[in-house]
């Protein structure tokens, strides 16, 4: 008895608002933008992480990173404390090896002057926005993504003379050598003849930018033909093994505030960490761009729902001849509650699903039309559907207890 009661209930709300197409529409457009922009942004974001972890896990989880200054930190922008700071150097990356038995193997890198715009050349063809990168002979050691696919990568020699060979990034050598192989052959980094002898490999791109524009030279040889910022030197550090990151890195802080001095009890003026504090910085980045993203949503689903509850207000006001025959038939206040809770649930609901599928195809559009990736999560489309038929709950109680308490004497002489 109460089922049948209950489709019944259900068939008139669905009818209701098939009568009314055009305002039921209109009412829904808010609650259908708030949970489009919840899945959209959820599924750019939620995609970005995934990127950004995958790349983090495949260049290795165990890398100890040592700069000049905390990540974060704005150039622009020092406290006097950091601007006092000295550069790091090589001398900090051969102390590290030698001093440090818990460090497994060293790499370090420092790139030309942002400001330099130095041409990579063979013959009359050149790349364009190339990475000149110089390095040492350990990042294959600390970041494995850094494998030479042809040839070999440099080697100690190569930065204790200060050779001037090369290692091409994927691009670069695609660019330059399309139908020829490139190992032996001379390019020119600016005015200066390199000879090419290992090509990268293939690494992609991350957010649109390019990881495979880039040539590595010692780093040595940087310093000897290329402009270039000491400020911008970084260590990269692994650990002989994982279960000594830790103790590592307390060689590392160690060293270094005794080949810089830093007297007892002051803090370091260098900084020392992993990848755990990048991921924590992206996350406070991306964490405001959910803030933005719930205000946004939050606005919309709030237009939504007094939408809804100005049209049910006005669907009570209309149909109060129908309230009191209902009820003088014998339908229950309850039963009148229920039709037009239903009728406001039933309206958010298709707004939600319809927003879920927007925010899915917005999604799909992003992922194919441009270089961000784009992931729909399971948890994001349950809590944007659940959400609009949280606020049909919210704003449709009114209006349903409003035609549950009609009187229908009253309702019955209504024209």
């Amino acid at each position: 008895m109460r089922a049948g009661i209950a489709q019944e209930i259900v068939r008139m709300a669905v009818d209701s608002i098939r009568s009314h197409k055009l305002r039921s529409l209109l009412t829904l457009l808010g609650i259908m933008i708030g949970v489009m922009t919840v899945i959209a942004m959820v599924s750019v974001i939620q995609g970005l992480n995934e990127t950004f972890l995958g790349e983090l896990e495949s260049a290795g989880s165990d890398i100890i990173i040592v700069s000049k200054y905390e990540p974060g930190i704005q150039i622009g922008n020092l406290s006097e404390e950091n601007r006092q700071r000295k550069d790091l150097t090589l001398e900090d990356v051969d102390a590290i090896r030698a001093e440090c038995p818990a460090v497994k193997s060293v790499a370090v890198d420092l790139s030309v002057d942002f400001f330099e715009s130095i041409a990579v050349k063979y013959q009359s063809t050149k790349t364009l926005d190339t990475i000149i990168l110089g390095m040492n002979a350990g990042w294959p050691q600390v970041i494995t993504i850094y494998n030479a696919q042809e040839g070999r990568f440099i080697t100690e020699a190569d930065v204790a003379h200060r050779a001037k060979i090369c290692v091409l990034g994927a691009e670069v050598d695609e660019t330059l050598f399309p139908h020829m192989n490139a190992i032996g052959k001379d390019i020119r980094i600016g005015a200066e003849k390199f000879t090419v002898v290992g090509i990268l490999e293939k690494r992609g791109s991350m957010f649109g930018q390019s990881r495979d524009n880039i040539v590595g030279i010692p780093i040595t040889t940087l310093m000897k033909y290329f402009p270039y910022d000491m400020e911008n030197l970084e260590i990269l550090a692994a650990p002989v093994e994982r279960r000594l990151y830790d103790e590592a890195t307390e060689q590392i802080i160690n060293l270094l505030r005794r080949q810089r001095k830093v007297a007892f009890g002051e803090p370091n003026d260098f900084a020392v960490f992993g990848q755990d504090t990048i991921i924590d910085l992206y996350n406070q980045l991306t964490g405001a761009a959910y803030m933005v993203m719930v205000v946004i949503s939050s606005i919309s689903l709030l237009v939504g729902g007094i939408g809804v509850m100005n049209i049910m207000l006005v669907t009570v006001k209309e149909r109060t001849r129908e309230i009191g025959i209902r009820k003088a038939i014998g339908a229950r206040s309850g039963d009148i509650l229920k039709q037009f809770l239903v009728e406001a649930v039933f309206l958010t609901g298709t707004g939600g699903i319809a927003g879920v599928l927007i925010g899915f195809l917005i999604a799909l559009l992003v992922r194919t039309a441009t270089p961000l990736p784009a992931t729909v999560t399971l948890w994001s489309v349950v809590l944007g559907v659940g959400v609009a038929v949280s606020v049909g709950l919210f704003f449709g109680i009114f209006p349903a207890q409003k035609a549950a308490k009609t009187d229908p004497i009253t309702s019955l002489r209504y024209e």
